[in-house]
């Protein structure tokens, strides 16, 4: 194993678990998901052995291609790219976590492929919290509406939200996104819906997980921090 694979990872394990208690969280309840985007399939099965929870992929041919190595071997694979409606086939029942569902559309797709393979498929949906026109997700305004129709969907599992907030220098800015999505995150639990188990806020990556953390946020991608600038 490349010992900066596994220095990085015992870091990054540091200082979720000193985010994690600093918010009331345990270290445990944290997913460190690894986002392999370009990286090879030895870097990834590294990584694994170093102890990350899940692999993150952005794109359907790179999983493809990476499958043949048998890269995500120990650990459960998330999609976490932008979700075209000509990838849903591929990535049903293939992918223990699809967390950017953006549409309606994309709900109803997953959904028929899922009970085409008598399976559930796991989802999050992306939700666009600083609201840019050049990002997917939706508004925030319209979860209640996702939470429900995904209830009326048969073969999906919502376990909750993720988001990609708007770039920021500033902390306090970046904070002030966490902290809104993490409030929306917390009304979104209360409702109480079939196929919904609102759980897990994917929220933060290499240069802002341990805010995010703070600001409750309970799974984290992180990419450059585990492997190194792309």
């Amino acid at each position: 194993m490349d010992n900066y694979v596994l220095e990085n990872v015992k870091r990054i394990r540091g200082e979720i678990a000193e985010a994690a208690v600093s918010s009331g969280q345990k270290p445990g309840d944290i997913t460190l998901v690894a986002a392999a985007k370009t990286k090879p399939a030895e870097l990834i099965k590294q990584a694994i052995a170093a102890g990350v929870d899940a692999v993150g992929e952005n794109r359907v041919q790179e999983i493809l291609s990476k499958r043949e190595f048998d890269a995500y071997h120990g650990a459960p694979l998330h999609y976490i790219g932008h979700l075209q409606s000509n990838k849903v086939n591929k990535l049903v029942g293939d992918c223990d976590l699809i967390e950017t569902v953006s549409s309606n559309a994309l709900i109803d797709q997953i959904g028929r492929r899922a009970v085409s393979l008598d399976i559930v498929q796991n989802v999050l949906i992306e939700v666009n919290i600083g609201t840019e026109p050049q990002k997917s997700g939706i508004m925030p305004e319209q979860a209640e509406e996702m939470l429900y129709l995904a209830s009326q969907t048969k073969g999906i599992n919502v376990l909750g939200f993720m988001t990609v907030p708007p770039f920021c220098d500033d902390i306090e800015r970046n904070c002030y996104y966490f902290d809104t999505m993490f409030k929306l995150f917390v009304d979104m639990r209360a409702k109480k819906y079939d196929n919904v188990s609102v759980r897990l806020l994917s929220m933060g990556m290499s240069d802002s997980y341990t805010d995010a953390i703070r600001a409750g946020s309970n799974m984290v991608r992180i990419g450059s921090a585990i492997f190194g600038k792309r």
